[in-house]
């Protein structure tokens, strides 16, 4: 019985690495083997870390690849991944950095999250994935790091977006853009966000609409920064939260 369980669970991993290598061929993305390879050890070291610490809902492989692996890939409709700096803030597990940087090494990663925790996860990740690059820091993002610094900075279902681009948008610098994930009903939060986009030096440069599946459509809102933005902001959270721009 043990041999067949281990068999089914051998076909099933294989249809999906299969299923994967699909998608992304309507990506135009090429993995190699050992690409492939980076993806299942990270899928396996999510899991096993996944039952001690609360790192991910998502447990199936097929959706871990899905929702996970292939949402943060589809960043690829909003810029082509060559050497930027790119900044992903609040990563948790590592979504959507370290899939794209898995996918496209010559990007310079730089994640922060103000949980410690996840950041030793990532250490330990990046490691055993052997990934060079990578750019690990441990804090909130208003105290920490470089303001107008970033080429290409991303946020993944981490807050409303008016609070997001006050977050986000002043360490991007001029010419660079922030991409928000979110869901297809972004529109209320887009509205709500649009004085603070144009205060922080930023225009709204496109909407990407996609389906991972037949039920499930994503959006990302790509804002470019025009200028520099004034290093009073971004505020502290609790006043940003408080009252956003």
């Amino acid at each position: 019985m043990i041999i067949l369980l281990d068999m089914v669970k051998y076909f099933r991993g294989d249809i999906v690495d299969s299923w994967f290598n699909k998608q992304l061929e309507t990506l135009n993305i090429m993995p190699s083997d050992t690409m492939m390879k980076q993806f299942a050890l990270y899928h396996d070291f999510l899991i096993h870390k996944n039952t001690v610490m609360n790192l991910t809902a998502i447990t199936e492989k097929e959706e871990i690849y899905k929702k996970h692996f292939l949402d943060s890939l589809y960043l690829i409709l909003a810029f082509t991944p060559q050497e930027q700096t790119l900044l992903d803030v609040g990563s948790g597990a590592g979504f959507p950095s370290i899939p794209l940087k898995i996918m496209f090494p010559k990007l310079q990663i730089t994640i922060i999250d103000a949980l410690d925790k996840r950041i030793k996860f990532l250490t330990e990740l990046v490691e055993l994935l052997g990934l060079e690059g990578v750019t690990l820091i441990h804090g909130r993002i208003e105290d920490s790091l470089k303001k107008n610094h970033y080429e290409i900075v991303t946020a993944r279902a981490v807050a409303k977006l008016n609070i997001l681009t006050e977050l986000c948008l002043p360490f991007v610098k001029p010419k660079g853009i922030f991409v928000a994930m979110k869901n297809a009903n972004f529109q209320v939060e887009l509205k709500e966000a649009q004085a603070g986009i144009a205060l922080l030096g930023g225009t709204v440069m496109q909407k990407v609409i996609y389906s991972l599946d037949e039920t499930t459509k994503h959006a990302m809102i790509v804002i470019q920064k025009n200028q520099p933005t004034d290093h009073k902001y971004p505020r502290a959270f609790n006043k940003i939260k408080k009252n956003p721009l």
